[in-house]
């Protein structure tokens, strides 16, 4: 320990106060940036979008109106998939925000948490697609989360464009 702090010394840091007020608020003010930023409050809007829908309608899934027999994923899954990424999108879409305000030149993580909350994003319009085609009765409202998850998606692509050629180690090798 002592060398550490020796070392730590001549190099002209102070190890008792590496974590000083002035960086908390400036972590606070970044946080707080992430979440005012267009595109999270988009993400945030999708997840209030998807409560407000599934209010009181979550047996009606149960009991189609238009049961599409060649249908390959069951219904009870794309309500899994949406409630799974409901948040989710909207958690990785500030990481990568916070990620890119970040004083590094490069934040290759901003990249993958942007490639992560696209890989949601486009599961969630697959599983609304199930949605649609197990009941009609609500295709307005289920066109209009589609519309903002493409919308979501294309502020992701513009705002991180190199999420999508973003290698995840052990997931995207080959």
């Amino acid at each position: 320990m002592e060398l550490l702090e020796d070392t730590a010394k001549q190099w002209g840091i102070d190890l008792k106060n590496l974590d000083s007020a002035e960086d908390e608020e400036s972590s606070a003010a970044k946080k707080d940036a992430a979440r005012k930023h267009v595109v999270s409050r988009a993400a945030e809007s999708y997840a209030k979008m998807v409560d407000d829908w599934f209010k009181g309608k979550e047996d009606l899934f149960f009991f189609p109106i238009a049961a599409v027999p060649d249908v390959s994923v069951k219904i009870e899954e794309a309500v899994e998939v949406i409630r799974w990424y409901q948040f989710f999108i909207a958690a990785k879409v500030m990481r990568a925000i916070r990620g890119s305000m970040e004083e590094r030149e490069t934040d290759p993580d901003s990249d993958g948490s942007a490639k992560v909350a696209l890989i949601g994003i486009d599961r969630s319009i697959a599983a609304w697609g199930v949605i649609l085609r197990h009941n009609r009765f609500y295709r307005e409202r289920v066109f209009e989360i589609i519309s903002l998850l493409n919308l979501l998606k294309q502020a992701v692509e513009e705002t991180f464009p190199g999420a999508k050629s973003f290698i995840r180690p052990g997931l995207d090798e080959e």
